[in-house]
């Protein structure tokens, strides 16, 4: 397990994942309103307890719970599968939702699954469709790639899952930070621009 400072007040924290044989990662970032985490993947390194904890997709909610926060933030259409995976969401959210400290959320083509945006650290925090440099499956040195198609839900395509994310082009992105692979810290705008046009 290893935390990482991306930028003052933003950490990237990352641990093995049993189940896919790799390290993942979450976003850890000091907010106006306390401590906020992105699919925590159990308890902070440092013992801090985060008042925020937010969920990208429901396959995420690893260890979720033992971070501790008080608020934990998903989509209102997963919060049944993150109960039935042990992760109980206290602040369900709808798409126009006002999220704590100006965290946005950005519906995706995915069913159930969101990206952050966090204006204060111009970082864009993604779960499953975008995938940063080695990631699985089928690790290639692109900066970001979207995830499979069979990732996809119902008739969803990856043209679909372009046009949901396209927004993010219209953001002063610094940062892509990723659950898979390695994070977009110089040139994100012109990664996302390079997989979403």
């Amino acid at each position: 397990m290893s935390v990482d400072e991306l930028a003052p007040g933003l950490w990237r924290w990352t641990a093995w994942h049993e189940e896919w044989k790799e390290d993942v990662a979450a976003a850890v970032a000091e907010t106006p309103d306390g401590l906020a985490v992105f699919d925590a993947p159990g308890a902070l390194p440092d013992g801090r307890t985060p008042e925020h904890a937010f969920v990208t997709v429901f396959f995420h909610a690893r260890g979720g719970a033992e971070a501790g926060a008080e608020h934990v933030w998903a989509p209102s259409r997963a919060v049944k599968r993150l109960g039935n995976r042990g992760l109980e969401v206290t602040d369900p959210f709808e798409p126009d939702t006002a999220l704590p400290d100006g965290v946005v959320a950005i519906e995706t083509a995915r069913e159930s699954e969101v990206v952050y945006w966090l204006p204060e650290h111009r970082a864009v925090v993604a779960g499953d469709v975008l995938l940063g440099a080695g990631a699985k499956p089928r690790a290639t040195d692109d900066p970001l790639r979207l995830c499979p198609e069979r990732w996809l839900s119902g008739k969803a395509t990856l043209d679909d899952l372009r046009a949901s994310l396209r927004p993010l082009l219209e953001l002063p992105v610094a940062r892509v930070l990723v659950s898979h692979g390695a994070p977009v810290l110089d040139g994100a705008p012109e990664a996302l621009a390079g997989v979403l046009i």
